[in-house]
């Protein structure tokens, strides 16, 4: 590659640090209350933990939050979520148009969609951009955005909610679990995905269409694909 396309790329990379942690995030982990059932929102979270444990202790995560990070290792790892969140903007706006009831289902996607979209375009414009530039992603990438368009076009509107909600959590509780303060060069990605609420989004729309043990098996199985195919696209991106 050219001096001036690396030179592109760092700062580009740079940039999106800012900009990326926005479609992810997370509410506080769910507080056990005696004598209270848990829903199918917080057991999605809580049957996959083990998942998140594993992810955190990934050595892309674990030398950023030891602040060696190499630059040229997370510049790579921003490009390819620059190519996610262009890819799985797409496939939002498919789903807008497609699903017409029910009412609440149909405008979460299309909110989701106007979310995804103004994020896009916002990144776009800040790289001075006017199209998706070709990035060619990773296998851990690729698999990710192939089991996304699976699950849009075989199942049920309901479930591709269910396969954007591990992003959303996932991301604010490592952001919580890193132990990194201001003086670390990646305190930014920490900070940018401490706060969210994607609980707001989800958790009614989740536990009223999510009610058979047959729904609630397959949401799981969903829910725990897309959080493997997190913690894959976080070790693919270090390689030791």
């Amino acid at each position: 590659m050219m001096d001036s396309e690396k030179m592109f790329w760092f700062k580009a990379g740079w940039l999106a640090v800012g900009l990326l942690s926005a479609c992810c995030g997370l509410p506080a982990e769910p507080m056990d209350v005696p004598g209270k059932v848990q829903d199918v929102y917080d057991s999605l979270w809580t049957n996959n933990q083990d998942v998140a444990e594993q992810t955190l202790m990934v050595p892309f995560l674990q030398h950023m939050q030891f602040g060696d990070l190499q630059a040229d290792n997370y510049v790579s790892f921003m490009v390819q979520d620059i190519n996610y969140v262009l890819k799985v903007t797409d496939m939002l706006r498919e789903m807008a148009q497609k699903v017409k009831s029910p009412d609440d289902l149909r405008t979460f996607m299309e909110n989701r969609y106007q979310s995804y979209k103004q994020f896009a375009e916002m990144m776009l414009k800040q790289f001075n951009l006017n199209a998706l530039p070709d990035i060619k992603p990773i296998p851990a990438m690729e698999k990710y955005l192939a089991d996304y368009k699976a699950i849009m076009e075989k199942e049920k509107p309901i479930f591709f909610a269910v396969s954007l909600l591990p992003c959303s959590r996932l991301w604010m509780w490592i952001a919580n679990q890193l132990k990194e303060n201001y003086c670390n060069a990646y305190f930014i990605w920490k900070k940018n995905n401490m706060h969210g609420n994607p609980e707001k989004h989800y958790k009614v729309l989740l536990n009223k269409y999510l009610k058979t043990p047959d729904q609630i098996t397959r949401a799981n199985e969903i829910f725990r694909q897309q959080m493997q195919n997190e913690k894959n696209f976080f070790s693919a991106s270090l390689e030791e």
